[in-house]
Parts: structure tokens; C-alpha cells; sequence
């Protein structure tokens, strides 16, 4: 199993390697337009990077303050190590931490098992994002 360390970071220290990460998966590898992947929320947000070295980022996550995670994102080929439950589990803490009630997410649908294990349940019909399929998720709290 690959060693793997998490920070919490911002958008104005650590923009670049958010950035490298997502256009990787999302632009790249997913087809996302670019200007669908990139908005307001940035900023503000509380992100999440994972490194297997330092400063080598290979997965990230945002979490907006109202409790919504997006953008979780692992490079294709650090998949399957665990980085992404590690992303999540530190995402649903940081939001308790916030005393936040309700946690959502916008889930792929092929995804979906993935935030069931960690306690998510869907919330809505199948829809399309980016023309991918996509449910709504919740975890209460």
C-alpha cells in the first residue's frame, strides 16, 4: 500500500497543484469542459490535498462552507490506495467539526457505492453534469 499524507490547504497557497489535479481528471481524463470545472466557489472553499511525497500532490477535494463536497478527484494512477476514502472521511470530519447538520455531494453514478460505504444516501434522481450521470447524495448528521 502506498504511503499517502493529507493537508488542509487553500485556494491562494496551493491553486497550482488544485489545479494540476483537476484538469487532470476532470478536463482530461472526463471530458469536463473547462468552463464548467472552474467557479466562484474556489476561493472560499476549504480544499483538501493529498500528497505521496512532499509537495507531490495526487488527490484533492473542496468542501464549500454550507457542507457541499465536490471536486474530489485522485490521479488515475494512484487510484485504489485508499486516497480517496481518506479524502472523504477528512471531509465529513472537517464539516462536523463546522457543526454542520448535513453533508451533500454531487456523486458520478458509477460512484455512488463508494459514498454509500461512507454513510451517503441518494437524494435524487439520476441527472446529467458535465453530460456525465450524476445523483445527489446526503449524510446527516
Amino acid at each position: 500500500m502506498q504511503e499517502f499524507y493529507l493537508k488542509q490547504v487553500t485556494w491562494a497557497t496551493h491553486e497550482a497543484q488544485l489545479r494540476l489535479i483537476r484538469e487532470q481528471v476532470f478536463i482530461l481524463e472526463q471530458q469536463v469542459p473547462v468552463a464548467l470545472e472552474w467557479d466562484e466557489h474556489d476561493m472560499a472553499a476549504w480544499h483538501l490535498l493529498a500528497f505521496n511525497q512532499p509537495e507531490v500532490a495526487i488527490g484533492c477535494a473542496r468542501i464549500l462552507r454550507s457542507g457541499s463536497i465536490g471536486r474530489m478527484a485522485v490521479l488515475q494512477e494512484k487510484r485504489g490506495c485508499g486516497v480517496g476514502k481518506a479524502l472523504l472521511s477528512a471531509a465529513i470530519i472537517l464539516c462536523k467539526q463546522q457543526r454542520l447538520k448535513r453533508v451533500t455531494l454531487s456523486a458520478q453514478t458509477h460512484a455512488t457505492s463508494f459514498y454509500e460505504q461512507a454513510g451517503f444516501s441518494i437524494a435524487s434522481d439520476v441527472y446529467l453534469d458535465a453530460n456525465i450521470p450524476h445523483v445527489d447524495m446526503q449524510l446527516m448528521f
